[in-house]
């Protein structure tokens, strides 16, 4: 097993080059450019200052040139500085920016599990059933309800007719000025609505792959097997049936890591949520080359990661796997 680990660990760092140049490639063929954003819109800036920027920004230099001497930096976890007029490190922003996004990942998809397995476990072995039915249309809904249209409207009810939830930012105006577990509880309050819509949206699929999932499970020979033996309902399902069912669920966990960033655009525009999504957007609207560049980095390191720990994942699930 930790042979394997590390045999998976050393083929990431390639695959991680190979990632990155693609997307500088692709990213500076597209059209535009930084200088343009900076001076198309001011008819005061010369040629001459359109020059000067790009040379500030080493534009002018040939492209593999500009991806080496971005590689080294990267070596040493520097991605440079952003070309955004605050002209911060690109990592400055970054790692204020990637904890807001996935903790409300992490707690969405914490919901997710929570809530998915169980749903589709008993409406697999309660087929046909009233449970079954009405969680079906809750998939079928969950499925046809646009996320952001979902968002306004529950913005709308529970933040302005009703009052109940804030609709927008993280914190509190009087943040600073409150106590440790009140900060917390402020916190939790004002992600309440982001999160749960994050979770609603996921549920419904990873419910219906549970579902079946398991429905595949207990059709198997060695299920019948069990219940031959004598054993109890409750074992033959989650002892021996759920391990196997949840296999193609890791897949999906797995490839979600990737989503922490692209996914989150939509909530932190709608909830005003300054986190990684947003961030990332406003970077490629400004053709701003470091911080999309550091977007991609985290979101490759992501991706790699995810499909590491399906891997593991499978392994704990699976005894078949550790012997291989």
């Amino acid at each position: 097993m930790l042979t394997y680990l590390a045999k998976r660990l050393a083929m990431m760092a390639p695959l991680l080059i190979g990632i990155t140049f693609i997307s500088f490639l692709i990213m500076h063929l597209a059209p535009g450019s930084p200088t343009d954003v900076l001076t198309d819109l001011n008819p005061k800036i010369s040629e001459l200052a359109k020059q000067r920027l790009t040379k500030l920004y080493g534009l002018d230099q040939p492209l593999h040139v500009q991806y080496w001497t971005w590689l080294k930096r990267l070596a040493v976890l520097d991605f440079g500085q952003s070309f955004a007029p605050d002209g911060r490190p690109v990592l400055d922003k970054i790692v204020e920016r990637l904890p807001i996004t996935v903790t409300i990942n992490l707690l969405s998809l914490a919901l997710v599990l929570l809530f998915s397995v169980p749903i589709g476990v008993f409406s697999a072995t309660h087929r046909g059933s009233l449970f079954d039915q009405a969680t079906t249309v809750f998939v079928f809904l969950g499925f046809a309800t646009p996320t952001f249209w979902l968002a306004l409207l529950c913005m709308i009810l529970f933040g302005v007719n009703l009052g109940w939830l804030p609709i927008s930012g993280i914190k509190s105006l009087n943040h600073e000025t409150l106590s440790a577990g009140a900060r917390l509880l402020d916190y939790a309050w004002h992600l309440l609505l982001p999160v749960t819509l994050s979770a609603f949206v996921s549920l419904a699929g990873m419910s219906r792959y549970m579902r079946g999932n398991m429905l595949e499970v207990i059709r198997q020979d060695y299920i019948t097997t069990a219940r031959a033996k004598g054993l109890t309902e409750t074992t033959v399902i989650y002892r021996h049936g759920l391990r196997n069912a949840l296999m193609p669920v890791i897949t999906v966990l797995g490839l979600s890591l990737p989503g922490l960033i692209g996914g989150s655009v939509i909530f932190e525009s709608i909830f005003a949520i300054p986190g990684m999504g947003k961030l990332f957007y406003d970077a490629v609207m400004s053709r701003d080359y470091p911080m999309v560049m550091g977007g991609l980095v985290i979101g490759a390191v992501l991706t790699l990661a995810g499909n590491l720990l399906a891997d593991l994942g499978y392994a704990a699930a699976d005894p078949r796997v550790r012997r291989s």
